[in-house]
């Protein structure tokens, strides 16, 4: 099975990302990483989003220094 990578860049959206990270985990295919791209977000997205990765060793969580 290949690797997939799945991208999700986000700003500001700490009402979502949980569910738009579950449901891509959620998913049959399980062969998967999940990158999120925080772009300097002024809520609680980057902690959510670290939260999440701690769960689950296929989630990598990176943070741009400026928006």
């Amino acid at each position: 099975m290949e690797l997939v990578s799945v991208l999700i860049p986000t700003y500001n959206v700490e009402d979502y990302i949980d569910e738009a990270v579950y449901s891509i985990l959620n998913q049959s295919y399980k062969n998967l990483e999940i990158i999120i791209v925080d772009d300097c977000s002024t809520d609680s997205t980057y902690s959510k989003c670290v939260t999440l990765q701690k769960k689950d060793a296929r989630i990598k969580v990176y943070q741009n220094k400026k928006n």
